[in-house]
């Protein structure tokens, strides 16, 4: 009785695995096949990203760096010899001042015609107060032109927001076909292992699942990293973080009237930064927000309240009824990312964010990505990141190489996807349907890839029978 009710269940459970093979299998080729190109191109673009801080370094070294000898100027001279560079009204967007000896200062300036995150740098020798350069840049690191066409290569191909849709694709379907490849690998090894077979010669075949096993790990945190910046995706991992508490503080830029002229505590720093200020002068009636002559006030305030950073962002309030802005930028390691805000005024400092602070989940995204970008821990970041890159593309030749010289039958011998689908167990294909589902929604250009893979294959299928 026992090996009768045994032995079907044991052919049931082969049939589904086997099934689910057979589904798997058709997929990963669909994800090789069509989104592979996508795949290609983030993974080539990205590894030029990783490994080019250094050329874009010696390419504007004139703008970077100046051989200066002396005390650097005050911060709004700076501001106002940009200002006069311009000669024209432009609003003044943040300054940062010069990280170190030998370094210039940066005034950047927002205007028209820039993209999302650019803004426009006048490079002034914080000595001399002369101007080095005047070049766009983008983002928080302050990318130059150099590799902001790289960093828009990868993310857009250079469309603009319709191009973020091919780097969301391949970011979508990355970690599933490396996870099925991992498990296909391993089916097929179970299958085998019982055999005794000669050692087989290192084909296209082999090296292609060698590679993918190393670095599976780093495809599915190049996959999970990407989406968070992603267009569609990205806007569904935010509700996600927002429900769950995961997101990253900040510090509120809103300004409170005092009350009774009662005025916000700076902690230890508050008796300290009231003598400076006095034996400074700054007792006296303070220049309108926004002007030149505050960068300097607001700089030792935030360096006084524990922003310590060698590169450090400042910006002026766009409003009245909001505060200065002073943050850290160097998202090397140890990470320095806190941020303050200043009331000018009142000369305290009102908000206030810090990286030790943060929970868990929102330091491990911010470390995710910026070793995503290779700046987490400098160089040893960049060679890794980079070893991954060419790691990917060469497993993706490998892959068109297979299907290359099995091209006369490509897919000849696999069961359509709706034909592999419908012969797995019923608890099997509703988990299935459902989890594509919640895939298709959370992921919305994996649902609609999935759903043209599904149109792909009828069609082909029915070609083919006839």
């Amino acid at each position: 009785m026992t090996s009768h009710t045994y032995q079907p269940a044991t052919v049931a459970q082969r049939q589904g695995v086997s099934a689910l093979a057979a589904l798997l299998l058709r997929l990963h080729f669909y994800i090789g096949l069509f989104v592979g190109p996508f795949i290609l191109v983030a993974a080539v673009t990205g590894t030029l990203f990783v490994l080019t801080p250094q050329i874009e370094t010696r390419l504007y070294a004139a703008q970077l760096f100046n051989q200066s000898q002396g005390a650097a100027q005050p911060l709004a001279a700076q501001v106002k010899a940009a200002q006069a560079y311009l000669g024209e009204p432009v609003r003044l967007f943040a300054v940062r001042p010069s990280r170190q000896e030998g370094w210039n200062t940066r005034v950047m300036f927002s205007q028209p015609g820039l993209g999302d995150s650019e803004s426009r740098a006048v490079f002034v020798d914080p000595v001399s107060l002369q101007v080095k350069g005047d070049l766009i840049v983008y983002g928080t690191s302050g990318t130059l032109p150099f590799r902001t066409t790289l960093d828009y290569l990868h993310r857009n191909l250079m469309l603009g927001s319709l191009g973020r849709n091919y780097s969301e694709l391949a970011a979508s379907w990355l970690w599933l076909g490396a996870l099925g490849g991992v498990w296909l690998w391993w089916s097929a090894r179970r299958r085998t292992r019982a055999a005794v077979a000669p050692r087989r010669p290192l084909t296209a075949r082999r090296l292609h699942s060698l590679i993918g096993l190393w670095i599976v790990i780093g495809l599915v945190f190049f996959s999970a990293t990407g989406l968070t910046w992603s267009r569609w995706a990205g806007e569904r991992v935010d509700l996600l973080r927002a429900e769950l508490g995961w997101i990253t503080p900040s510090a509120s830029m809103q300004l409170q009237p005092a009350k009774g002229g009662e005025e916000m505590d700076m902690g230890e720093h508050a008796e300290h930064m009231a003598h400076q200020h006095r034996n400074m002068g700054m007792d006296m009636p303070m220049p309108a927000a926004g002007d030149p002559a505050r960068f300097d006030m607001v700089q030792s305030i935030a360096r006084a309240g524990g922003i310590d950073a060698a590169e450090i962002e400042i910006r002026p309030p766009r409003a009245a009824n909001q505060a200065w802005m002073v943050r850290e930028v160097d998202r090397s390691w140890p990470t320095q990312v806190d941020t303050v805000a200043i009331d000018a005024d009142r000369m305290v400092i009102t908000s206030r964010a810090d990286f030790a602070d943060f929970p868990l989940i929102a330091k491990l995204i911010r470390w995710g990505v910026d070793a995503h970008m290779g700046i987490l821990f400098g160089v040893a970041n960049q060679i890794m990141m980079a070893a991954f890159g060419i790691a990917l593309t060469a497993m993706i030749v490998l892959g068109y190489v297979m299907w290359w010289r099995r091209r006369p039958a490509a897919g000849s011998g696999l069961a359509p996807l709706s034909e592999a689908f419908m012969r797995l167990p019923s608890a099997q294909r509703a988990s299935v349907g459902v989890l594509a589902i919640l895939l298709g929604w959370n992921l919305p250009l994996m649902g609609l890839s999935l759903l043209l893979f599904l149109l792909v294959d009828v069609l082909r299928w029915r070609l083919a029978r006839r």
